[in-house]
């Protein structure tokens, strides 16, 4: 019987997990050519999880041809060559390797803890889906999205964002990496981009793999420079000006209008305003959005359920202004929308029952609590430390009292399975970053492990670690 450890912590779905294990034992040999599968009831009863999950892994390495399906008879392995063993799937801001590394106390990975997540009522939204919408499951969606999800969307952003945006400008992606390879294609690879200096790395690399000329621009206390970036020569300005990621700086009114009477100065200056995080605001109202004061149709809006619901359910959004949705039906209307009918027609029903409203407010209390806590906890085991920018989102800032370089600072703890992540973490010069500074990502922490982890952090600070 095939045995495998699968974890729903990682980020990865369950059944990634389990055609990534029966692929990796497919190509070392361990499962040969011929060999005859356990059924997917008899799997998932074994592995306890879904015959779904197990379904989708055989019908994943079947497409693959990795293994065959004979009608009455099972899943069979199907004659491939031997090769080195591959890499396991894992999200993680850095290479890692083939085995993910299982950490004590982890400072990096943001994820859903289980209990959070509403499987009661998706399961039963999906299996009304499947009801109501058999049919439409079977015909592809337009290439914005499914019209009912756009409008759920809409209607949302509407009552609770304060954003006027219609439904036809919405276009949906399988996660935000996947609208930002068609922005660069709508607005053009000869542009120049400009990226937050510190900022989330992902961008910067997508952007560079894309092949465009990248700027990284610093921020001050108002967030993105807008001098900066008037001597620069960008013509395009990603930021997230809700809430920064990693330094918190919540944009203020002011900069948000210089950097929209920048964009409106010149034709095909346009801002990508990244809203990932903005529902998580715990002390006052909402932050309005850039888009909502835009009046010339310079500014693109992003979000993405992946922080609301679960980092599995890649699906994000972008609102276009009307002249640029034009050009994108006119140019790029054939790609195929990147999401799952189902998986839309399913969070369409969640956003319009009501059920978005009732888990958000939901998570905001828990992770309310579970930051406050992290912050006692950390206030205790670290005295010396100083805690900033935590009012909001799901991360904040805490400055160390430590005389050691970053890197060896996350190598001492790495030894003791602390992994962290330092502001310098995210400069495109780690030189110009101020020292010392933790990046505390707490929705993924163990707070279980939290004071005996930060006391073994403490004992690294002051130079009396054992190791």
């Amino acid at each position: 019987m095939l045995t495998y450890s699968l974890d729903k912590k990682t980020g990865v779905s369950l059944y990634e997990q389990l055609y990534a294990h029966i692929k990796g034992d497919i190509l070392r040999g361990a499962l040969a050519a011929g060999e005859k599968l356990p059924s997917k009831r008899t799997l998932a009863a074994h592995l306890e999880i879904s015959v779904v999950t197990v379904e989708n892994a055989y019908d994943q390495l079947a497409a693959e041809g990795y293994i065959r399906s004979e009608e009455k008879r099972g899943y069979f392995v199907c004659p491939v060559d031997a090769s080195p063993p591959v890499t396991r799937l894992a999200r993680t801001p850095r290479p890692e390797p083939a085995e993910e590394r299982q950490w004590f106390l982890d400072f990096v990975t943001n994820s859903t803890a289980a209990e959070y997540f509403p499987f009661d009522t998706w399961a039963r939204l999906m299996r009304r889906t499947i009801l109501d919408k058999s049919t439409d499951l079977l015909r592809s969606t337009p290439s914005t999205g499914a019209l009912e999800l756009r409008q759920a969307i809409a209607g949302w952003l509407r009552a609770f964002r304060g954003m006027e945006a219609d439904a036809d400008q919405i276009i949906l992606g399988a996660g935000t990496e996947s609208l930002y390879g068609l922005l660069i294609k709508l607005l053009g690879r000869d542009k120049g981009y400009a990226v937050e200096n510190p900022g989330y790395g992902k961008i910067a690399r997508i952007y560079e793999s894309e092949g465009v000329a990248l700027r990284r621009l610093p921020l001050d206390d108002s967030g993105l420079s807008a001098e900066a970036l008037r001597r620069s020569d960008a013509d395009v300005v990603h930021i997230s000006p809700s809430h920064h990621y990693p330094t918190g700086i919540v944009m203020p009114i002011g900069r948000r209008q210089e950097l929209l009477r920048w964009a409106g100065e010149k034709e095909g200056r346009y801002i990508l305003e990244d809203d990932y995080d903005s529902e998580f605001r715990f002390v006052g109202r909402p932050i309005p959005t850039l888009f909502s004061a835009d009046e010339k149709g310079r500014v693109i809006y992003l979000n993405t359920f992946s922080k609301t619901i679960a980092p599995s359910i890649r699906m994000s959004y972008m609102i276009l202004p009307p002249h640029l949705m034009a050009e994108y039906r006119r140019r790029l209307g054939f790609y195929a929308c990147t999401v799952s009918s189902f998986e839309q027609y399913t969070l369409a029903a969640f956003l319009a029952q009501g059920h978005y409203e009732h888990h958000l407010s939901r998570m905001k209390t828990r992770y309310h609590k579970k930051r406050d806590a992290v912050i006692d906890a950390i206030r205790a085991g670290l005295p010396r430390s100083a805690i900033m920018e935590q009012d909001a989102g799901l991360h904040f800032l805490v400055r160390l009292d430590t005389a050691l370089a970053d890197d060896e600072l996350q190598r001492r703890a790495a030894e003791r399975g602390i992994r962290l992540a330092l502001l310098s973490d995210y400069y495109g010069d780690p030189g110009q970053a101020p020292a010392h500074v933790l990046v505390v990502n707490y929705s993924g922490i163990d707070t279980d492990a939290l004071a005996e982890g930060l006391r073994w952090l403490n004992d690294i600070l002051e130079g009396d670690e054992h190791v």
